[in-house]
């Protein structure tokens, strides 16, 4: 099934909506998963942003979230909001993709140039630009559950609960996985401090 390119979210769907547009996806209805995608794709497009990086990558995650989605909707039982549902796929997506990409070059450099303040003197700019660099070779080397988990804690400020809600796993386990994650970025750069 085809995937709209644009990612505009017109005004959101009231839960009747969306459990509407939800009854009517599952039978095969285009136009309504294409107003799903709508009204979700711009939150998707803003985690997979903040979990894996690299602006080429993100694009082919979006759809790749969208495809799981459209498959696991007869399994939706809205016990949660749709967009939770979403962010798990997307969660699941990340790590999929993070575990992949251990193995690929890295990109890290085109994003940190994404990132770099446009206003910004030149000479400001580059030195924002390695420190995203540095910052993304740090997280580039965790594994991809602790990396997920601390970018969930540290970044996105989820509590546990919500991590492990996403990630599929207990709360405890999501406390373990960010913690790890502290534990391996102390030791690649002893002089970063924990702020939690």
């Amino acid at each position: 099934m085809p995937i709209a390119t644009a990612r505009v979210s017109p005004t959101a769907p009231s839960a009747a909506e969306l459990e509407a547009l939800i009854a009517r996806a599952v039978t095969g209805d285009g136009q309504a998963f294409a107003a799903l995608y709508r009204a979700h794709a711009d939150g998707v497009h803003a985690l997979l942003t903040r979990l894996v990086g690299p602006r080429s990558e993100r694009e082919d995650l979006l759809q790749d979230v969208f495809v799981r989605f459209h498959r696991a909707l007869p399994t939706y039982r809205g016990e949660a909001a749709v967009s939770t549902f979403l962010h798990r796929i997307t969660v699941r997506v990340a790590i999929d993709h993070l575990r992949a990409r251990r193995r690929r070059p890295d990109t890290s450099s085109a994003f940190a140039e994404d990132v770099a303040d446009l206003a910004a003197p030149a000479d400001q700019r580059l030195v924002q630009r390695a420190e995203v660099e540095q910052a993304l070779a740090f997280l580039d080397r965790l594994e991809a559950k602790p990396r997920i988990a601390f970018i969930l804690r540290e970044v996105l400020d989820l509590s546990y609960p919500e991590i492990a809600h996403l990630m599929g796993s207990f709360t405890t386990t999501a406390r373990m996985r960010v913690a790890a994650a502290h534990r391996a970025l102390a030791q690649l750069a002893p002089d970063l401090r924990r702020s939690r």
